[in-house]
């Protein structure tokens, strides 16, 4: 199962990072370190969401 979650975090993290992104350039947030927190803090965010889903695919339900 470790193995599925990641396949999927690099899935998963890559959208949320990205998402937190343009949320910040659209808030007018334009500093590179407002970028790299919000970029940081989806990949954090993923890790567990990985964990959720691969245990969701890999028990069937």
């Amino acid at each position: 199962m470790f193995r599925l979650a990641a396949m999927l975090y690099s899935l998963i993290a890559t959208a949320i990072a990205g998402s937190a992104v343009i949320a910040v350039l659209a808030a007018g947030m334009v500093t590179s370190m407002a970028i790299i927190y919000a970029a940081a803090a989806g990949a954090v965010v993923a890790a567990p969401i990985s964990l959720l889903v691969a245990k969701r695919l890999y028990q069937g339900t």
